[in-house]
């Protein structure tokens, strides 16, 4: 008897239907093997036998001893994990006649199994239910834990099912299962923009929360520069603080990656904030833009619609760095392989921070450098110009004096008051880039073209710019940024020209571009 059950495979942030068929034959040639696997399943698909069998016999079901074949269609693409356990447990039971087959053409389902027949949660399920709503399915069976993930999207059956025993008694229609049902909406505004830091929490550094609002303002990328202890660490751990909120579109995007990497709470359906990525200097180039034999999303594909921190970047080895700059332009990465080339979208902003130098102390206010001749431009070589050019915004950050750190918090301006200042400034920006769709949302993305179309300055500030590049000995990249960096500028103070103050502000943030700044 053939049985076709609907399952899916997740590419990339997004899944394609899969059809798992199972023929059940006749009696093996004794000395042969009777179940037999094709359509390119990986190691994992295929230990689910062993899983499968005895899943199967501890519910109290039969396991047939005959010749098996199962597909999975179609069989150029390659089928990773085991949340195949369970097509793979009903399609045997079906094709056996334990279980009738009425139902099985209207739902998708995946989930692993354990041994005693019980499902475990399973990575993806969000882009599964997307597609299966897409492909026109009545509903997706999946483990509980996974229930309330994909019941965010609308108009499918999610059933939440907790074992086979479970399962098997829905598509026999012994018990009825009321599908999992969450309101997104309310969901998503109930739990949005709920951090743990605030900007009040900081004392004084009122030129670097500048900084931060403007680079908030235009999705600019930001490096703060600084002795150890002056607070670097803890301005960046706000950034997300003052962003805009996610709205509904990004929050399922977000979501749509941490649940392919598996890394949404149990119970949980949508990520409502930000993300803050933050990994350790001796990530590989693969963690931090992904990849891997079986390709996942990396750290810069996690923090995507967030903040990419990168702490204490030149101890990072320079490939790693190196391999940003692409996805920093695109705002995507391509992960190719030689069965399969999958795109994760990136786009996020960059937040590094860095010692002036090994000791830590070159240009404290107090404390003296022991660093030799020479060592201290080594150092920030260490990154590479065009790196550093794609930086828009360069801040010193000096070490905050006892007579800041002992004034009243009260006096300090909170996240939600700098937030407002930076939504006012995007919403100028949405209405200068509605015609450009989806593609552009901020200054920082804008293209050369654009710059010259929409950075327009007057014969002052030309002057003052040409001073700064001949002194600085600025790229064209640079350029650009001070452009882009001064039209937020303009666009904080409300301001429908970039006047000389916007660019020299601009200019000021290009601190590791001046000739003597390491010497």
């Amino acid at each position: 008897m053939l049985v076709k059950i609907n399952a899916a495979a997740v590419q990339g942030v997004d899944a394609q239907p899969i059809v798992v068929e199972v023929h059940l034959g006749g009696k093996p040639v004794p000395g042969t093997r009777y179940y037999h696997l094709v359509g390119l399943p990986d190691n994992a698909v295929r230990e689910g036998h062993q899983r499968i069998e005895a899943a199967i016999q501890n519910i109290g079901c039969r396991f047939p001893r005959l010749k098996m074949t199962i597909n999975f269609a179609p069989a150029d693409v390659r089928k990773e994990g085991s949340a195949y356990d369970l097509p793979l447990a009903v399609g045997v039971l079906a094709s056996s006649g334990q279980i009738p087959t009425d139902k099985l053409e209207h739902y998708v389902m995946m989930g692993e199994l354990s041994l005693d027949g019980g499902l475990r949660p399973i990575k993806g399920v969000l882009p599964i239910a997307i597609k299966a709503r897409a492909d026109k399915f009545k509903g997706l069976i999946v483990p509980k834990h996974n229930a309330r993930e994909a019941a965010i999207v609308n108009d499918l059956d999610v059933i939440g099912v907790s074992s086979l025993v479970e399962a098997i008694e829905f598509l026999s229609d012994e018990v009825s299962i009321e599908p999992t049902t969450t309101d997104t909406r309310d969901e998503f505004t109930d739990t949005k923009n709920q951090y743990a830091v605030d900007f009040s929490d900081v004392r004084g550094q009122g030129n670097i929360k500048r900084a931060l609002e403007i680079a908030a303002a235009g999705g600019h990328n930001v490096i703060l520069i600084g002795p150890p202890g002056s607070g670097k660490t803890m301005l960046a751990k706000r950034l997300p603080t003052i962003l805009p909120p996610l709205n509904l579109r990004e929050a399922l995007e977000t979501t749509k990656i941490h649940s392919v990497s598996g890394l949404l709470p149990e119970n949980s359906s949508l990520v409502p904030i930000r993300p803050f990525r933050s990994p350790h200097h001796t990530i590989s180039d693969v963690a931090l833009v992904g990849g891997g034999s079986n390709p996942s999303p990396g750290e810069i594909s996690l923090a995507h619609n967030g903040v990419l921190f990168l702490d204490e970047l030149p101890e990072f080895k320079r490939s790693v760095l190196e391999v940003l700059r692409q996805p920093m332009e695109e705002r995507r990465v391509t992960i190719s392989r030689a069965r399969v080339s999958v795109d994760y979208p990136a786009s996020f902003m960059l937040v590094a921070s860095m010692n002036p130098c090994p000791c830590g102390f070159y240009n404290h206010p107090e404390k003296d450098c022991v660093c030799g001749p020479g060592v201290v431009k080594r150092y920030l070589n260490k990154i590479s110009g065009p790196l550093m050019d794609r930086i828009d915004l360069h801040v010193e950050v000096t070490p905050v004096s006892y007579d800041e750190l002992a004034k009243d918090k009260t006096n300090e301006e909170s996240s939600i008051a700098i937030t407002g200042r930076v939504m006012r400034a995007r919403r100028v920006q949405e209405v200068r880039f509605h015609d450009m769709g989806n593609s552009i949302h901020a200054n920082a993305q804008m293209s050369g073209r654009m710059v010259r179309d929409i950075c327009r300055i007057d014969e002052s500030g030309t002057k003052l710019l040409k001073v700064a590049m001949e002194k600085l000995q600025l790229s064209a990249r640079a350029y650009d940024r001070i452009l882009k960096v001064a039209r937020t500028c303009a666009d904080l103070s409300a301001s429908a020209d970039i006047q000389i103050e916007h660019l020299a502000e601009a200019i000021q943030f290009r601190s590791l571009d001046r000739e003597n700044w390491a010497e």
